[in-house]
Formats: C-alpha cells, structure tokens, sequence
C-alpha cells in the first residue's frame, strides 16, 4: 500500500458520507465547507418533533446534526478522511427551533493534535447570529500508522 493519498474532496464525499445509516435516516444535507468548517441541515420532518402538539424539531436529531458537522469539519481541517470517534460532545440549547424549520448546523475544527480534533459551532434555524444552541466536542482521532488493534488468536484475545 503506497503512503501518497489523493486529495480528499469534502463535497464530493460529505453527501455520501451523509446519505448513511442514521444520519441517511435523518436526510442530513450538506450545505457548504470551508478550510476548517462545515455546515449542514436537517429538514423538519413531523415524525422528528420533541414535543406533541409543538412542530419543533427534537433536540436528539439536533444532536446529530452537530455530531456529523463536526467529524466533517475535522476532515475539512485535515483534507483527508481519517477515522474518527466521538469523545465528548456537549449541547447548550439556547431557545427552541422555529415551528416548522430546517436546523443548520455550523461547526468549525479549531485544533488538531497528534490524536486529538476540538470542534466547537452552533445549531441555526436561518439566522445564525440568534442560535437555537451552541456545542463544543472532542473526537478522538485514529493514525493507522501508529496504533496496533489486538487481534483474536485461537480463540482468545491478544493482549498488550
């Protein structure tokens, strides 16, 4: 396997990447991308409501939302896809979304670190200077180069 990587195209892959599993569940959407930064959505739907009687968007979906800006903002960052793990993430909400509004979610990788990306960013319905929270996360990065992963040996579990 050769040490030279191709470019990785963050708008190229973001919807793909986005369009998996839960966050494909959830109809994500890539927005926009800058060097460090990532912005997506997550259309209202009325089968993602917190509250009965309330078409606002739940705050778990939002959550979400933030997570995936996040991960992308790191590969943004790094301009390569690299594995990743969330470690950390916290959400202050700030006020609930407008009835029946899409929440953007606009998150920037501020620091890398050997093992390490911080992100911090904000969840909009529309106006980003009146956010509807406001999250900070800590995503554990993997370099295949230097970490060894046990492997299963007859039965039982290497261990180190």
């Amino acid at each position: 396997m050769s040490d030279t990587q191709t470019a990785f195209d963050l708008a190229a892959a973001a919807p793909f990447l986005a369009s998996r599993a839960h966050n494909g569940w959830l109809g994500l959407r890539f927005s926009d991308h800058g060097e460090d930064w990532v912005e997506m959505e997550l259309p209202w739907r009325d089968d993602l409501l917190g509250e009965e009687g309330r078409d606002v968007l739940a705050s778990g979906p939002i959550v979400s939302l933030l997570d995936m800006a996040g991960g992308l903002s790191i590969w943004a960052r790094m301009g390569k896809f690299r594995a990743i793990a969330t470690l950390d993430l916290r959400v202050d909400y700030t006020r609930p979304a407008r009835e029946r509004a899409s929440v953007f979610g606009r998150v920037q990788c501020y620091r890398t670190t050997r093992s390490a990306a911080f992100v911090r960013g904000i969840a909009h319905d529309g106006d980003p200077d009146d956010p509807v929270a406001h999250m900070q996360a800590v995503f554990m990065t993997v370099d295949k180069r230097t970490v060894d992963l046990p492997r299963e040996t007859s039965g039982e579990t290497a261990r180190g």
